[in-house]
């Protein structure tokens, strides 16, 4: 197989309401370039964009403004850098929003949706020329772990984007387990080879690419959240945990609280004590006993009004729809024994308040280690309050200290919003030496 890839040069500056296929098409007829079946028309970004009205004048204050509002989810910040995920899923430096070939004051945005993009100008090529084609539309992404920009296909039409090879065998005869080429990427790379960033060639034709299957758009790329295991910095998994009363009607692996655990377990505690239980309670006759303790405990304090009535009616409240329907709830425990003795009564009767204070480092350790593996969790006070019919619940001894309730699920499709910016002005002082 001989892959050839022919840069389209000549084409006129391109403006907002353009023709872009006219304008490609004459490009290709000065070029005397003729195309044929099977070609796949490589097209930038840049220039769909700027045709498509998406050029736009970066603000007074900078094109931080333009970023936030293309930003859908930030995945990691650093500095002035901003890896964001557009409204498309795309995962790329500063949402798309680029100053690169463009007028002097202007930014460029992605497409509204690249793959209509490319099926329109597949569409009026096609008709144009009589020949059955590819057209995918490119843009230059960053890579997690390599250095350097590539070509990707964030918009394709008439050629199937992902090939789909598992089930098939390799050259030695071994059957394929996970294989799936990303092929329009693939394309995209190559046309790459002659679209440089200052050669202003924004179109080329990729010519050999064997036919592999049905057409797949482009966003079929794109990788589903629970498939993606770098879906956060670790800073910005720290900003987006958030606590999730609603939980998806699926189970919680133990694998995965196992994991969280782990993670609980790297809190800091006294004298390299490690001084935690964390109970784990899938729905069954335990966790109904401890539900059952807790509000019975309750509704015998019913009896006064006021303030102190109004909590515990909350409290029954979150134990009945949180505690009750969540798929796990964690009951963290601290046990205050193994530091080493200290001989001034201040330290000695510092000693429950630092388990204690362990106990609450590790609880926010594990609700980091859950967010992290795609588990949203809850914590409420309850056990805290029943401190006797927890540990009676649970078969504990008396030296456990219940520390509240985790509950613990897959979040639900509509998950909570993102975190809004916290001013820490009010939270943070710098003292001047």
């Amino acid at each position: 197989m001989t892959v050839e890839i022919i840069p389209v040069l000549g084409l006129p500056e391109i403006e907002a309401g353009d023709d872009l296929a006219a304008a490609i098409r004459s490009g290709l007829e000065r070029a005397g370039i003729v195309l044929r079946d099977g070609d796949v028309l490589a097209v930038t970004q840049k220039v769909v964009s700027k045709a498509e009205g998406r050029a736009v004048p970066e603000p007074p204050g900078g094109r931080a403004e333009v970023i936030a509002a293309e930003t859908a989810r930030v995945v990691a910040r650093r500095e002035d850098l901003v890896i964001a995920e557009t409204r498309h899923g795309f995962v790329c430096a500063n949402a798309g929003v680029d100053a690169s070939n463009v007028a002097e004051g202007f930014v460029t945005l992605l497409p509204e949706d690249p793959d209509a993009s490319a099926a329109r100008l597949r569409a009026s090529l096609e008709r144009s020329t009589g020949a059955d084609l590819a057209v995918i539309v490119t843009d230059t992404f960053g890579r997690a772990w390599r250095r350097g920009l590539v070509n990707v296909a964030i918009g394709a039409a008439g050629l199937p984007s992902l090939v789909d090879l598992r089930g098939t065998k390799d050259a030695t005869g071994r059957v394929l387990e996970a294989t799936i080429v990303a092929l329009a990427d693939e394309a995209a790379a190559a046309s790459g080879l002659v679209m440089g960033k200052a050669d202003g060639v924004p179109v080329a034709v990729v010519r050999g690419i064997p036919s592999a299957g049905p057409a797949v758009p482009a966003a079929e790329l794109v990788r589903p959240p629970e498939e993606d295991l770098f879906r956060e910095s670790p800073l910005q998994a720290v900003h987006a945990r958030r606590s999730i009363r609603r939980f998806a009607d699926e189970p919680v692996p133990r694998e995965a609280l196992a994991e969280a655990v782990a993670a609980a377990c790297t809190a800091p505690a006294p004298h390299h004590t490690r001084p935690w239980l964390f109970v784990m309670l899938e729905p069954g006759p335990l966790r109904t006993r401890l539900l059952a303790a807790m509000s019975d405990a309750w509704r015998a304090d019913l009896a006064g009004d006021g303030t102190a009535a109004s909590v515990i009616a909350r409290r029954l409240r979150l134990s009945d729809e949180l505690l009750g329907a969540a798929p796990v709830v964690c009951v963290p425990c601290v046990r205050p024994r193994g530091a080493h003795a200290y001989p001034d009564e201040e330290r000695a009767g510092a000693e429950r308040e630092m388990f204690l204070l362990s106990g609450g480092a590790a609880i926010q350790n594990l609700m980091l280690g859950l967010h992290a593996q795609g588990l949203a969790s809850c914590w409420v006070s309850s056990t805290l309050f029943c401190k006797e019919e927890t540990r009676e619940a649970l078969g504990l001894p008396d030296e456990w200290i219940p520390l509240g309730s985790l509950a613990i699920g897959r979040p639900g499709t509509n998950g909570p919003p993102p975190r809004p910016t916290l001013d820490v002005s009010g939270f943070l002082r710098f003292d001047e030496p």
